[in-house]
This record gives C-alpha cells, sequence and structure tokens, in this order.
C-alpha cells in the first residue's frame, strides 16, 4: 500500500504537469454560479488527473473536489481536492493560482499540499510533523505588533447571510492604517502566512476544497486558524480567520467590532 504522502504529491505534481502547460495557452473558459465564477479546461483536466491518480492507490476512499462534487464511497478517508485554486487569476495569466489536496481521516487533516507551479513553489503538511516549502521547514512569523501586521483577505462571489458586510470588514482594517492584499487564491493566502509572508488572513464563505490542505499547513507552521467566533475551525466552516496566533485576537476584536 503506497504511502498517504506519496499519493498526495504524485497527484500534486500530475496537476501541476496540466496547469503549467496551459497556462498562457489556449483553453476553454465556462462560468458557473456567480459573476466571475469560472471554470476552465484545464480546472477539469486537473482534476481528472488527481481523481485518478488516487483511485489507482485507495479506489475505496471517498473524495470531494470543486468541479465534480463528491463521490460518497463508505469510508473514513476522504480526499479534498481543488485542481485549480484562483481559476480567475489562471484565466487571466496570473502567476497566483495552485493546486490544493488534503486527505482527512474522520474529522482528522492528515496530509496536505499546496503546488504553485508557475513559481515552483510546492507546500506540504503532515499532521504532527511540521510544514515545509519545497523540502525546507516553514513557520509563521513572529510579529506581536498588530499595527505593523500584513493581512491578506479575499471576497466572495456570493456575499454571505451576514448582517456585517465583508467590505465593511474589509474598511475597518485599512482604516487601522493596515496593509491589506487580494491575491486571488486562499489556498495561497493561506500558505503564505504559515510561511510569515502574511501575518493573518480572513475570509467569508469558503468551501472545503479551498482551505483544508492550507489549513494543515498553517497549525504545522505553527499558526492559528478559527472562525470568527474563536472556535476551533472546521474545513466545512464559512468564517476562515488564520494568523501567526500573536495577532488573532486582536483581528477577532476588529472582525467582530470589538476594537
Amino acid at each position: 500500500m503506497a504511502a498517504f504522502k506519496d499519493v498526495l504529491l504524485e497527484a500534486t505534481k500530475e496537476a501541476g504537469k496540466i496547469i503549467h502547460t496551459y497556462f498562457e495557452g489556449n483553453f476553454t473558459i465556462d462560468s458557473k454560479e456567480g459573476i466571475n465564477n469560472l471554470v476552465t479546461e484545464a480546472d477539469k483536466l486537473s482534476e481528472n488527473a488527481i481523481i485518478a491518480v488516487i483511485r489507482k492507490y485507495y479506489p475505496g476512499h471517498s473524495i470531494i473536489s470543486e468541479e465534480i462534487g463528491e463521490l460518497i464511497k463508505d469510508s473514513p478517508y476522504q480526499w479534498i481536492i481543488d485542481p485549480i485554486d484562483g481559476t480567475v487569476n489562471f484565466a487571466h495569466s496570473i502567476p497566483i493560482c495552485c493546486v490544493s489536496i488534503a486527505l482527512k481521516h474522520n474529522d482528522d487533516l492528515i496530509v496536505g499540499a499546496v503546488y504553485n507551479p508557475m513559481m515552483n513553489e510546492l507546500f506540504f503538511a503532515e499532521k504532527g510533523k511540521g510544514a515545509t516549502l519545497n523540502g525546507m521547514p516553514i513557520s509563521v512569523s513572529k510579529k506581536t505588533d498588530f499595527k505593523k501586521a500584513c493581512l491578506v483577505t479575499g471576497f466572495p462571489y456570493k456575499w454571505p447571510d451576514s448582517t456585517e458586510h465583508p467590505i465593511r470588514v474589509f474598511e475597518r482594517f485599512v482604516m487601522e492604517g493596515l496593509p491589506v492584499r487580494r491575491l486571488g487564491s486562499a489556498a495561497l493566502d493561506l500558505c503564505w502566512v504559515a510561511c510569515g509572508r502574511f501575518d493573518g488572513f480572513w475570509e467569508y464563505n469558503l468551501s472545503s476544497w479551498d482551505i483544508a490542505a492550507g489549513y494543515l499547513i498553517v497549525e504545522e507552521a505553527g499558526g492559528r486558524i478559527t472562525n470568527f467566533d474563536g472556535d476551533r475551525y472546521n474545513v466545512f466552516d464559512k468564517e476562515t480567520l488564520a494568523t501567526n496566533g500573536k495577532i488573532h485576537e486582536e483581528m477577532l476584536a476588529v472582525i467582530k467590532k470589538k476594537a
């Protein structure tokens, strides 16, 4: 039986080859529900390649993937797949996009990988064994001064069913004088928190495939990830806050209008 890590990395790299081949090339683009919610030919080919690798080694495992949906099996193992996270970027030849794959056993994420083949950056984590970037250990930033933090966020295709509009939360952070970036790939946002490029990330209405691998990578890099109530995060939550752990409470306070 192949090791989970080996299967994960094989699938990730196969998808990465497809993404890199089609980047800046010719491919079909379709729209899903919502404005600018795109899916490309490369998304589907990447997804097919990932599923083929997983099925080769673990045909009985469950799969949930962005384009094909949930393939339900009677298994405690579930692969959570985003064949291209940052599809809008990909469709516009912006090299901030990636493949994201994680494996969950019951309620625990056990391995995860995020790969941006255009930048040749492969993030990986295994539960209890830390996180790496291209094989080298990574950790979240050590920054404790919230006023000096560099943050990243994203905006959903559909606004959440909430009394708090995401733009108002964004405005509060900007009014604090903080630099806030918007890259267009939640999986990479999380990985860039994990390796210390950003100190914190928040977003509404993400799906499990956007988050799962990055969630494990952040935690294994020493970071903290919760919902907007500060409760332990679940990959199916719709509110995501990930930080270096040292500015987490300050970010929660701004999000919840306590600062």
